[in-house]
């Protein structure tokens, strides 16, 4: 059991503290206890069975589920409720620090925690997160074992960026677009730029903050669909065309003043629900097209 734990009044105004707000007071309450329960440790991954938080938190099985949930869609934790594990994205550089200096014992100390954790899904997500911050040096997989580390995921985005740069200044947007791209890098600056490019009535994205990179590394990396730059401007373009999520509502009761924005559209569940509608309606419209050749 951890002595303490590190809470910043900015929680509660900070962009994060605000999100989950908006989410509601059980979405609070679960996040503060995944910061300072019995249960966590320092890296913010930790294995966690939601019966021993409905206890703990008083909240009973229903509301700590629910406001669980709510804490993943804001991008604050993610729940791999097959190991029973839950990782708060941002929590090591909180209760750590932002980076640590390569000779620091603190250094070794992470990475033997690390290695201890249980066999989860976001095992290599955070290696890739927090590899280059703590000096981490070996990864493991989904399936806990251990792999050789790679380059860190920074320096790897910098250079796919500046590779971009360059080839768009040259000839326009590569001709690769549509191809699976590596999930390491991932193009976060394309993401948002194409949700600012359709999303004309909604609020731009001027900063990609460490939750909202979080967010995209989650979606992106869901499933092997949604590894192309073409699938986002699909997403996109389809998110533009629904009332509901381009901020043309019409929106009614306790949801008068809201409005989706980009965090509300990243999260799983959105995404989700808009690819699989997408998808209905296509194949509604090839046996509507099949049925009228075939009369």
């Amino acid at each position: 059991m951890r002595d303490y734990a590190k809470i910043g009044p900015k929680f509660w105004i900070g962009d994060t503290g605000k999100s989950l707000r908006r989410a509601g007071p059980e979405a609070l309450i679960v996040a503060m206890y995944l910061i300072s329960c019995p249960s966590s440790n320092m890296l913010g991954l930790y294995y966690l069975p939601l019966p021993t938080l409905a206890h703990e938190t008083g909240m009973g099985f229903e509301g700590a589920s629910e406001g669980l949930r709510r804490c993943c869609e804001v991008g604050f934790c993610s729940y791999d409720e097959d190991a029973e594990v839950v990782w708060v994205h941002q929590m090591a550089r909180f209760q750590i620090a932002d980076s640590l200096k390569a000779g620091d014992n603190r250094c070794k100390g992470i990475q033997s925690d690390y290695d201890a954790l249980p066999t989860n899904r976001y095992l290599e997500p955070f290696f890739n997160l927090y590899t280059e911050a703590f000096h981490l040096t070996s990864c493991r997989g989904s399936d806990g074992s251990k792999q050789a580390p790679s380059k860190p995921l920074r320096s790897q985005e910098q250079e796919q960026e500046q590779e971009q740069e360059q080839e768009d200044k040259q000839q326009g947007a590569s001709s690769d677009d549509e191809a699976p791209l590596p999930t390491d890098p991932i193009p976060y600056k394309r993401i948002a730029a194409g949700y600012n490019a359709a999303m004309v009535n909604l609020p731009k994205i001027r900063e990609l903050t460490p939750a909202r990179r979080t967010a995209i590394r989650l979606a992106w990396q869901a499933s092997k669909q949604r590894q192309t730059l073409a699938f986002w401007e699909a997403f996109w373009i389809e998110c533009s065309t629904t009332k509901f999520l381009n901020g043309e509502g019409p929106y009614t009761g306790e949801h008068a003043n809201w409005r989706p924005d980009f965090d509300y559209l990243i999260r799983g569940k959105t995404v989700t629900k808009v690819f699989e509608k997408a998808m209905d309606r296509m194949e509604r419209a090839q046996r509507e097209a099949a049925q009228g050749q075939a009369a």
